[in-house]
């Protein structure tokens, strides 16, 4: 492993948000990281982001974290549908193929794991795209919110079903109302 004085470099900065707030981490060459901070395991992310980008982290902004604060901000105005801020996936490359996939859901659509699965021509594979989403780093810009039920109804998000609930209304998509209380009432 390199001394602490030749590490790479991410960006770190926490920001306020309509549905709560969020950390921003960015590499040299994208963000790597949108999370909610209130998740379980947020210190062993920073942990696995250190050791595979061979890096440390610094509470600082940089040029990309604050393109992404402009256009988180547009985002939740309403006036912006599609992140262009660069990206560092970082995970295998079944990964990073299910998550590319995801941002190809347009603003205001939704899809189900099965109809996923089946755009990325892997229809048996509906529990490994699923995995593969759940370990989605990027929140909001890899729009993992907009995968629902086969049914419609909201199936679980990690950073909680009401957010997933906020971020659908946003972008002005229905969904089943009943579902969405059974699932807010566990």
């Amino acid at each position: 492993m390199k001394q602490n004085n030749s590490l790479s470099i991410i960006h770190l900065q926490k920001i306020e948000s309509p549905i709560g707030t969020l950390v921003i981490c960015a590499s040299e060459k994208g963000i790597c990281l949108v999370e909610f901070a209130d998740i379980q395991d947020l210190e062993r992310e920073y942990q696995q982001i250190c050791k595979e980008k061979q890096a440390q982290i610094i509470e600082a902004s940089s040029d990309l974290i604050e393109q992404l604060k402009s256009e988180l901000d547009a985002y939740f105005k309403g006036e912006l549908k599609a992140f262009t801020v660069p990206l560092d996936l970082i995970g295998t490359d079944f990964q990073k193929s299910i998550w590319l996939g995801l941002q190809l859901i347009p603003y205001g659509e939704t899809k189900s794991y099965k109809q996923q699965s089946e755009l990325l021509q892997i229809p048996k594979s509906i529990r490994a795209v699923a995995n593969a989403n759940g370990k989605n780093r990027i929140a909001l810009v890899i729009p993992c919110h907009r995968i629902i039920g086969t049914d419609g109804s909201l199936t679980g998000y990690r950073g909680g079903v009401w957010r997933k609930k906020f971020l659908l209304e946003l972008e002005n998509k229905e969904y089943n109302q009943t579902e969405q209380l059974t699932l807010a009432l566990e």
